[in-house]
């Protein structure tokens, strides 16, 4: 079956048994004052987290919660709706435990997705677990015009989310990853830190920039108070798989461990901004290998893919493991 068929009835499942709390307690949860993390001054219950780009929409925050996740981050969500790339756009390699993904931002729109959330957030089935909200550009928007762009998502969920993150490293909108050069990112970063009233303030980068690059952008985030790096989004260097395999898009999973590993241990030596390390964790031991290198959190997509929920448990039950 075509794996973006198969995302999607496992988010409508999802999305339905989210509407009945009775049914997600009958499933065990991960509770342990050992994993409780506290980072940019939110409270996790534990460091596992799901990553952008799984519920681009939110339609299912409670069922990430009752699988053990400590938070969950929806998006990436763009100020006007759009569908995203032609298909097919999600491309799978199961042999090298990998994803090529070109979806392009396809969601439902800020204010469609800004209401649902909002009736959740006013109900009893809101999360315990903190919530990240990840905005992009909206494709149509000129590159000049995206700061403009961003304010317009940042303001309208700026009440909802526990913290928030700029997606300036897709490499499947074009030229987003322009918005990374040292002039346009300082630009976006100032522009919605004066819009902000409190909210800690992310930015997500790509696995493909150069040192100088990555200590540009640690410069300019310390600069304007950014609360942290999330590090890394897919790569667009696909010589680790089998050329027959290679798609336009981005690479997830086991390929990126390496290189996003590498991204990790520099920002930690350049850097004490709090990092969200993310890219090719598919187990108990990169988990513990990300927190090692000086990850405050961790987050999982392709793992969660070919893993499922029982990997937030497997990385969950190792850390508790260690710290007896």
């Amino acid at each position: 079956m075509d794996p973006e068929r198969v995302h999607h009835l496992a988010l409508a499942t999802l999305e339905t048994t989210s509407r009945f709390p009775w049914l997600l307690n009958l499933l065990p949860r991960i509770s342990d004052q050992r994993l409780v993390r506290e980072v940019f001054g939110i409270r996790f219950p534990n460091p596992i987290g799901l990553a952008a780009g799984f519920d681009k929409n939110g339609v299912a925050l409670p069922a990430w919660e009752a699988f053990g996740f400590g938070f969950a981050e929806i998006g990436t969500i763009t100020a006007q709706s759009q569908p995203g790339n032609p298909l097919p756009r999600i491309f799978r390699i199961p042999e090298m435990e990998a994803l090529i993904n070109r979806l392009g931002f396809n969601n439902e729109g800020v204010e469609k997705i800004g209401v649902r959330l909002e009736r959740l957030r006013q109900s009893s089935r809101w999360l315990k677990i903190p919530v990240g909200i990840n905005i992009g550009k909206t494709k149509v928007v000129p590159l000049e015009e995206a700061t403009d762009d961003y304010l317009e998502s940042f303001r309208r969920l700026q009440g909802i989310g526990d913290y928030f993150v700029l997606n300036v490293s897709s490499p499947n909108t074009p030229g987003l990853r322009k918005l990374q050069e040292k002039g346009a990112i300082g630009e976006l970063f100032e522009a919605i830190q004066q819009q902000n009233l409190g909210k800690p303030l992310l930015v997500k980068i790509a696995p493909d920039l150069t040192r100088e690059q990555v200590d540009d952008i640690l410069e300019l985030a310390k600069e304007h108070r950014l609360a942290g790096i999330i590090a890394t989004n897919t790569t667009t260097d696909q010589q680790t798989i089998p050329e027959e395999k290679r798609q336009a898009g981005g690479l997830s999973g086991k390929p990126l461990r390496t290189r996003s590993l590498e991204i990790l241990r520099h920002i930690r030596r350049q850097s004490s901004l709090p990092v969200i390390s993310v890219g090719g964790i598919m187990s108990a031991d990169d988990a513990r290998e990300r927190f090692d290198a000086g990850a405050e959190l961790i987050q999982l997509y392709t793992g969660f893919v070919y893993h499922g929920p029982g990997l937030v448990r497997e990385v969950a039950g190792s850390l508790v493991r260690s710290k007896k």
